[in-house]
């Protein structure tokens, strides 16, 4: 049977410079960690979103068609000021009709951000125009010259939510 080891402790000094050696030793080892870790984590700065030209492309086609619209305003100016009630009302179920299916479309283009406030502008813009529509439908000259300048508004609104190199490419700022 071979002899049975005995474990004899080590001196006290020689296990303080042991403890020691091992606390220098996970020292550098965290400090290799925590600068491996933060190297990782502080990466390039995260850009801002911005539109692809793709979207520019989409949004600057429906906004041909938003701001066509826009353009016959003094058109629509005349009828309200002559009180021309049927030719209004052709203006805004003929030419004008599809400007809310531009800004739809427009809207689902725009960055995250701004999508809340061009929904809300356009849905405005919507409400005036069939505010518009009521009035001379009821032959409201009061109401009509009022809402005219609400429609007026909404337009000119709604435009400058549109991105600034749709305006630019657009001529319109």
């Amino acid at each position: 049977m071979a002899p049975a080891q005995v474990f004899t402790p080590l001196p006290s000094t020689q296990l303080s410079t042991l403890l020691q050696q091992l606390r220098r030793l996970l020292s550098v080892a965290l400090a290799a960690v925590l600068c491996f870790s933060l190297a990782a984590c502080g990466g390039a700065k995260a850009q801002p979103p911005t539109l692809s030209a793709e979207d520019i492309t989409y949004i600057e086609r429906q906004a041909e068609g938003f701001l066509a619209a826009r353009d016959r305003l003094p058109e629509l100016a005349d009828l309200v000021n002559q009180r021309d009630w049927t030719f209004t009302r052709n203006l805004i179920h003929g030419p004008m009709q599809e400007v809310g299916r531009h800004m739809l479309y427009i809207n689902r283009r725009l960055l995250p951000d701004d999508q809340a406030e061009a929904t809300r502008l356009a849905d405005q813009l919507k409400r005036s125009l069939a505010q518009l529509d009521e009035a001379a439908r009821l032959q409201d000259a009061d109401a009509l010259r009022k809402t005219y300048i609400s429609v007026a508004s909404g337009f000119g609104k709604y435009a400058q939510i549109l991105p600034a190199q749709v305006q630019e490419d657009l001529k319109q700022i």
